[in-house]
């Protein structure tokens, strides 16, 4: 009798929502239990806060950092097996970028295909690198200039990298060549302005913000690719090669945070404030509101985090600290439960990701809320590195799990050992 050796399944975290963007991993046996000294590999203390969520390639880890008081946009690489920095790249931005107080600049995550890095840096532009740092191109798409600043992160396909320019006045969808940098068409995204207030802040004078901070996705389906996105008010598809719309949705609303997602069929959109959600069926040509939406619900909460999908139900966070299951086939909820940590503040901002049957979730608290992917409710552990802001996302890879709050990037590991820290 011969024994083989067992294969584990092992990837990468190559784009902000994982190598399917979907905010899922086939690796199994990921950690359930850990604190701020117990099963931590290593930290690395950050030079500033920051929102972005890491990505990782074989031995590097990557994170985009702003240094705000010296104007720097940066590109950091860590070591993945000791948290040591590698090397950092970027520019220095003079003018003064506007945001949210809470949302700092350089809050877009990076992406990779393995050769090279590219970045988001706002009105800095776009840089790509090599994986030892050399920069390959830059790209300046113009102002970038939104009162909430911008979040979403590129995306590589193909030949292409996606990038959702916006929210603002100058707001478009642009695919860019990945080995030059050079623009190969662009979609413009219309800003919307309405009578009344759309992201429940009412009693002021102005009108509201709108806009979308969604990042893209690659639908496969029905013969074809489609580049599908969330907008003011809808859901469309275009022609990846070329930016020509396919296909609309109608049914949102005109606050947009969260990406779409796709699984077992059905591509699902979720509103911002108070926005509804909805189901649509890949392949469509059009107009498909009549004839490919599968549901919209009503009113929600403010969901700032991207949903996961398993076995017929989408599990999704909401900011204010809860976690909601609903059915995938006719959009019923079937429990909104509440996911508090212990530390002071439970919000989340963070998305999903979905290894095995366990769903991973982050705080504002830097506490991991680890449920059953399951119609049945179930918390099963509460994961506290001490209070450190988080709003960003973890990323998996080799059964280790990063998180970057504003003080630290970490390193979470299935094996016993002491954190070794690094400044």
């Amino acid at each position: 009798m011969v024994l083989l050796p067992c294969v584990v399944s092992a990837e990468n975290w190559p784009e902000w929502r994982g190598p399917r963007r979907d905010g899922t991993t086939v690796e199994k046996n990921l950690p359930l239990k850990w604190s701020a000294t117990e099963n931590v590999k290593w930290k690395t203390e950050l030079p500033g806060p920051g929102n972005s969520t890491p990505i990782v390639w074989a031995n590097q880890v990557f994170i985009t950092q702003a240094i705000e008081d010296e104007g720097k946009r940066l590109l950091i690489s860590f070591d993945r097996t000791n948290g040591k920095k590698l090397w950092e790249k970027g520019t220095v931005f003079a003018e003064k970028e506007v945001s949210h107080e809470t949302n700092p600049q350089c809050s877009s995550s990076p992406a990779t295909d393995g050769e090279r890095v590219i970045a988001w840096f706002g009105s800095a532009g776009v840089f790509c690198y090599d994986l030892q740092g050399k920069e390959l191109w830059k790209r300046n798409l113009g102002k970038h200039e939104h009162e909430w600043g911008y979040a979403a992160s590129p995306v590589i396909h193909g030949d292409l990298v996606f990038l959702n320019f916006g929210p603002g006045a100058q707001s478009f969808l642009v695919a860019l060549n990945k080995k030059t940098g050079a623009e190969v068409w662009r979609y413009d995204i219309e800003e919307k302005h309405y009578k009344e207030r759309k992201d429940g802040f009412a009693g002021q004078d102005d009108k509201g913000v709108t806009g979308t901070w969604s990042t893209p996705i690659i639908v496969k389906a029905e013969g074809r690719e489609d580049l599908v996105m969330t907008v003011p008010d809808k859901m469309i598809g275009l022609d990846p090669k070329t930016g020509k719309e396919i296909w609309f949705c109608k049914g949102l609303n005109p606050l947009i945070y969260t990406s779409p997602v796709f699984g077992e069929g059905l591509i699902v959109a979720n509103g911002g404030f108070h926005g509804p959600d909805m189901a649509v069926r890949p392949g469509g040509k059009g107009d498909v509101t009549e004839t490919h939406k599968v549901w919209e619900g009503g009113k929600t909460a403010n969901r700032l985090g991207s949903a996961v999908i398993k076995d017929g139900y989408m599990f999704l966070p909401t900011m204010p600290g809860m976690a909601e299951c609903i059915e995938l086939k006719t959009g019923e909820t079937i429990w909104n439960e509440r996911i508090r940590g212990e530390g002071a503040k439970n919000d989340t901002w963070s998305s999903m990701v979905l290894a095995g049957d366990n769903i991973y979730v982050m705080n504002q608290s830097g506490n991991t809320i680890v449920l059953k992917a399951s119609p049945k409710f179930e918390i099963v552990g509460i994961n506290s590195i001490g209070s450190e802001m988080c709003n960003a996302s973890v990323a998996v890879s080799e059964r280790d799990i990063f998180i970057r709050t504003h003080e630290n990037l970490w390193c979470v590991s299935g094996e016993t050992r002491t954190a070794e820290i690094r400044r």
